[in-house]
């Protein structure tokens, strides 16, 4: 890929991804990553320098599995992800608040998002990458991390699945009011990305808007290793 990140997120066709993320609350982008960008992101693995922290996941009864958190400075291509995706999911994240009746409050540049969540005491970064091995699983949740957090969040696979791994689909499940939850089983192949909610996503009723809350997780990983990366724009406490 010839462009750089910032091009390449440019070029992509905002208005139909707008229309995914309102119509259905999550948007599949393909192939965004070279190769060669998903081992670069792979091969900081195995830098302790880049992380603050490493969680066991089964310690924690999350799941089985380990996942890493970057540290600031975050590596060269993370940041420029991070910056580039916000300006976009920053005006969704605000039509969605004014369909839920409240004030749109998601400044356009990440900077401007991350210093309101160091004044209310989050200072640490979250994005993170995360090893899955045969038997491995991520059970459902939500990173909040903290009273300030973004609507949406971005996952990267960076390997191969059915060559590096298989199992490990994506999940992402919706509770619905007054109804059975609904779940979404989404795979994506290296260097493609997934657009989801934190929390919850507005769902049109028939006297207005209503929240839906949403999980995510990762199913079992049946052979080899999965690895991923995860990007998250609200730092943590």
């Amino acid at each position: 890929m010839s462009l750089s990140v910032t091009e390449r997120m440019a070029a992509l066709d905002w208005t139909s991804i707008q229309t995914e993320l309102d119509e259905q609350g999550y948007a599949h982008i393909p192939a965004l990553l070279s190769e060669e960008e998903c081992q670069e992101l792979l091969d900081t693995y195995e830098n302790e320098e880049l992380f603050r922290s490493t969680i066991q996941m089964a310690r924690h009864r999350f799941g089985l599995g380990e996942y890493k958190y970057y540290q600031t400075p975050l590596p060269g291509l993370l940041q420029q992800l991070r910056e580039a995706f916000y300006p976009e999911l920053s005006m969704t994240a605000n039509r969605w608040l004014e369909r839920l009746g409240k004030e749109p409050i998601y400044p356009p540049v990440l900077m401007k998002f991350l210093d309101h969540c160091h004044e209310n005491g989050q200072w640490r970064p979250t994005p993170l990458i995360l090893k899955y091995e045969a038997g491995g699983f991520n059970c459902l949740h939500q990173d909040l991390y903290g009273d300030v957090f973004f609507p949406f969040q971005v996952v990267f696979v960076l390997n191969q699945k059915e060559l590096d791994y298989t199992g490990g689909e994506f999940l992402l499940v919706e509770q619905r009011p007054r109804a059975q939850s609904r779940g979404h089983v989404i795979t994506l192949n290296r260097g493609e990305a997934l657009i989801f909610p934190t929390h919850h996503r507005p769902v049109q009723g028939s006297r207005g808007y209503y929240k839906n809350t949403l999980r995510h997780g990762v199913s079992t990983v049946t052979s080899g290793t999965r690895y991923s990366l995860g990007i998250i724009f609200h730092d943590a406490k």
